[in-house]
């Protein structure tokens, strides 16, 4: 991997997004999968997901949501992170470029899992989302790295739970 930098704006007077754009296409994306993801989370756990089989690692209903609002908060950051990066020429454009759609392709990913899993009933469905979501996220980690060495390490978490969801989600498919 090529030494990686953050790499500044060339005029640091005047930002890539002005602030509050970039705090919009940081948060609101990431805001909306959340709400989304608990829209149709929250209705399914006291039913059908009660009711399915689990395995023996499967974690306490309550830290889903505790999990997922650090995750959250960590993605969004990342994002306005590298949206603040501004790769003048060559390389390093087209590489920021590829990295914000494939944090936005991740993204929703994400956002597509939860209806797919829990308002669908589809663990097999949900494994083949996931299972893309985890690629798409390591990628993601891998196109932000010589942009924002910082932004790419804070994904690294939101990377491991999902790997974690990953085998929960098949084991919730193969047990049931």
């Amino acid at each position: 991997m090529p030494p990686t930098a953050t790499l500044p704006n060339p005029d640091p007077a005047r930002p890539v997004l002005s602030p509050v754009p970039r705090l919009a296409a940081a948060i609101l994306p990431v805001a909306a999968v959340a709400v989304a993801g608990s829209l149709a989370t929250t209705p399914n756990i006291p039913t059908w997901y009660a009711g399915l089989a689990k395995p023996g690692f499967t974690p306490p209903n309550w830290l889903f949501p505790v999990a997922w609002t650090i995750l959250y908060t960590l993605i969004a950051w990342s994002g306005w992170r590298v949206l603040g990066t501004a790769p003048a020429t060559g390389g390093l454009k087209r590489t920021r470029t590829l990295a914000l759609w494939a944090f936005f392709v991740q993204l929703a990913l994400n956002g597509a899992w939860t209806p797919v899993f829990f308002a669908r009933h589809d663990p097999a469905g949900g494994l083949v989302v996931v299972v893309a979501l985890l690629v798409m996220i390591l990628w993601t980690i891998r196109l932000f790295a010589p942009l924002d060495r910082i932004a790419a390490l804070v994904l690294v978490p939101y990377a491991a739970w999902v790997a974690y969801a990953t085998a929960l989600n098949a084991a919730i498919w193969w047990m049931n």
